[in-house]
Formats: structure tokens, C-alpha cells, sequence
């Protein structure tokens, strides 16, 4: 079966948002098996530089890198990223599984971004369009367009 990891820069708090993520997780079970990573930010101070903001994205590099499953095509969410309409998305992940891999891995940064050397890593960059979105927002959005783009891909009434 298939594979699904989403590594996810924070902690969700509010109840909401977690009830919604553990929905789309449960939806996603029907079509791959889906792992959810939360990983810790690094803490920066109030106001950091650009020198402690760097560092802190390295260190949340370490981090990442060592919770991408072997093998996993990468793809990440950055604002520099291509935008994808939900059927562009469902032919992208479709296109992963014909070119023979067996899991995909999607990145949600930290408020401060993603570090250059995973952006230089990442098999695919998608953005969600030039809006600003709490990432806890993002976070949601995100499994949705995931569960869509299996839908899509079996055919399912979800999409309209």
C-alpha cells in the first residue's frame, strides 16, 4: 500500500484543528497508509535576527531530515513552490506512484520558513498561492488537498 507522511513543524492546540486532522487522517486510511509527524520548532527569541533565524532553520533541518522516510519523494510547501490546481495535485502524486515510488513525503514548515538545504533537497516545491495562512490552518488545508487528490485519483464523488 502506498505511503503518506506529513511532517508538520509545530504542535496543533486547538481542539478544532485537531479534530479536523485526525478526520482527514482517518478518511486517508481507506486509500494509503498516513503518518502524521509533528516536529518541535526550535524557539528563537522575540524579536531574532536573521543570523538566529537561519541557525534555528538548521537546526529544524537535523530535524526533518532524520524523520523523511528512505527513499520518499519530497515534496515541500514553500511560497516559491508552483501552484497546482486539486486535479494538478492529484496527477503530481499520481505521477509519483507511476514512476514506481512506494511513499511520498510532504513538508509544512515552521513559522520562519524551511532551511535552504531542505528546499535544496525536495524533489517537488508547491505552494498553496501567494495568501498568508496560520500554519495551523495550512496544516488542515493540506490534509484536505491530500485526501482529495486520492479521491480524485479513485474516482470518488468527493470532488465535484
Amino acid at each position: 500500500m502506498f505511503e503518506i507522511t506529513l511532517l508538520a513543524m509545530g504542535k496543533l492546540k486547538e481542539k478544532f484543528y485537531i479534530s479536523a486532522a485526525e478526520e482527514y487522517a482517518k478518511r486517508l486510511g481507506a486509500y494509503c497508509k498516513f503518518h502524521l509527524l509533528e516536529l518541535p520548532e526550535v524557539r528563537l527569541p522575540e524579536n531574532p535576527s536573521p543570523a538566529e533565524i537561519a541557525a534555528g532553520l538548521d537546526k529544524e533541518a537535523e530535524t526533518i531530515f532524520a524523520k523523511i522516510p528512505k527513499g520518499a519523494y519530497l515534496c515541500i510547501f514553500t511560497p516559491e513552490g508552483k501552484e497546482l490546481s486539486s486535479e494538478g495535485f492529484a496527477e503530481k502524486l499520481a505521477q509519483v506512484k507511476l514512476a514506481g515510488k512506494s511513499n511520498v513525503c510532504f513538508l509544512i514548515g515552521s513559522s520562519f520558513g524551511i532551511s535552504p538545504k531542505v528546499k535544496a533537497a525536495a524533489d517537488f516545491k508547491l505552494s498553496m498561492g501567494p495568501m498568508t495562512f496560520p500554519h495551523h490552518l495550512a496544516r488542515i488545508m493540506v490534509l484536505e488537498q491530500i485526501y482529495r487528490a486520492e479521491a480524485i485519483q479513485a474516482g470518488s464523488k468527493y470532488h465535484k
